[in-house]
């Protein structure tokens, strides 16, 4: 499989893929079918008593967590598991984590699962070494470091694996909003698209089309650069061709891989340049209503795209190219609004067409989101390539109920 730049110095050993270093992000990545197998050594070399934070049931029933537990008391490591994770994860879930942590003397934690176990044992960790809320730290304070952390992607989505990001939503509050941290950049991250192969289909539809969403918001960042924009547009190119692929035929791994690299090359490229207004405007009614993050961006996504393709139309011409579009005879503008369609397009084959009224989101939750969306999440909506104000939230959320 052909590599960006970032992963020019990955090393094949049988058909893992081991990757050392790369300029981005300080993580190594072991990449490949069958490189989950490899986690009892990795885990080894960074503690002796894990913590695996998973979701309630997922990794259960795909016996996925039996095998990791498996492979780590192979190398004589002492296993205590956290399965309490939420598909939004909440702060106090990650408090009452910590307790069992101490408790248990963990020196290690592993994420196994989608991006909700990942964010939260990253979280974890963190809050293992810095004391106080959680909360006081996604909101700006300084942290001074955290526990070693693995994470063992099951989903092609959030590509958390690749990021110093972690999301989590306050249930008092209901604001949802990103701890980030240089410490918590996973030290091993294992990417095994075998483990992708269960998914069921709305699964895959929503988080690919999260991957998909965070590799466009980073293309189009204010905030973005060279490699990152050539990053980002490889994510974006390879998921229109071979998310659709998964979705119809989850046990097709030759597709699943191509995913697989498309997530984790755009969790860093968010990691780099920072998402923007889908994202900036998503978490505030996945923090208010507990839906699915991939369902709330898809929302949203094309209206976005609508409203901020003249800001930023040089981009948009150079995206078009990566997902098949013809510009032959066409204006920019053209070429531009084509974009958009091609988008609904691929969502209409992930039966994602959904409105932010069939999400549950009423008229009299506006308000709130937008105050929400722009006291939370002031950073990607300064990153977003339009000037947006309070009115053009406002316009937005209302166009997409």
């Amino acid at each position: 499989m052909k590599m960006s730049a970032a992963f020019l110095c990955l090393k094949k050993k049988g058909e893992v893929l081991m990757l050392e270093k790369i300029n981005q992000v300080p993580i190594k990545f072991v990449f490949g079918k069958g490189s989950l197998k490899n986690i009892g050594g990795l885990t080894k070399a960074y503690g002796k008593r894990a913590l695996i934070v998973t979701g309630r049931s997922s990794t259960k029933k795909t016996g996925v967590l039996d095998a990791v537990i498996g492979y780590l008391q192979d190398e004589e490591i002492d296993v205590t598991v956290f399965n309490e994770v939420e598909s939004n994860p909440l702060t106090t879930t990650v408090k009452r984590a910590v307790a069992l942590l101490k408790e248990q003397e963990c020196d290690i934690v592993i994420g196994l699962g989608g991006g909700s176990p990942m964010d939260a044992a990253k979280c974890i960790a963190f809050s293992a070494v810095n004391e106080g809320d959680i909360s006081d730290y996604i909101f700006g304070k300084e942290g001074k470091g955290a526990l070693p952390i693995i994470a063992v992607t099951t989903t092609a989505g959030t590509g958390s694996e690749g990021d110093s990001l972690a999301v989590l939503t306050n249930p008092e509050t209901k604001d949802k909003k990103s701890l980030k941290s240089p410490y918590i950049y996973p030290k091993v991250s294992i990417v095994d698209p075998a483990l992708m192969m269960t998914l069921p289909a709305s699964m895959i539809a929503a988080t690919g089309f999260d991957a998909l969403s965070h590799s466009v918001e980073a293309f189009l960042a204010n905030h973005s650069r060279p490699d990152i924009e050539e990053m980002a547009l490889e994510a974006i190119g390879l998921l229109f061709t071979f998310l659709p692929k998964v979705y119809k035929n989850p046990t097709d791994i030759e597709s699943w891989e191509k995913v697989a690299y498309a997530n984790t090359i755009g969790g860093i490229a968010i990691d780099q340049a920072g998402v923007v207004l889908p994202h900036g405007m998503e978490h505030p009614v996945s923090g208010l209503l507990n839906v699915t993050h991939g369902e709330g961006l898809a929302a949203l996504f094309t209206e976005i795209l609508e409203f901020s393709y003249k800001y930023c139309q040089e981009k948009f011409l150079r995206m078009a190219k990566v997902i098949g579009i013809k510009e032959d005879g066409i204006t920019k503008d053209q070429v531009a609004r084509q974009c958009v369609k091609t988008f609904e397009k691929l969502l209409k084959a992930l039966d994602l067409q959904v409105t932010l009224g069939q999400l549950g989101v009423k008229e009299d939750h506006i308000d709130w989101l937008v105050e929400n969306a722009m006291r939370t999440m002031t950073y990607a909506i300064s990153n977003h390539p339009a000037p947006c104000k309070e009115e053009d939230l406002r316009a937005l959320y209302t166009a997409c109920l």
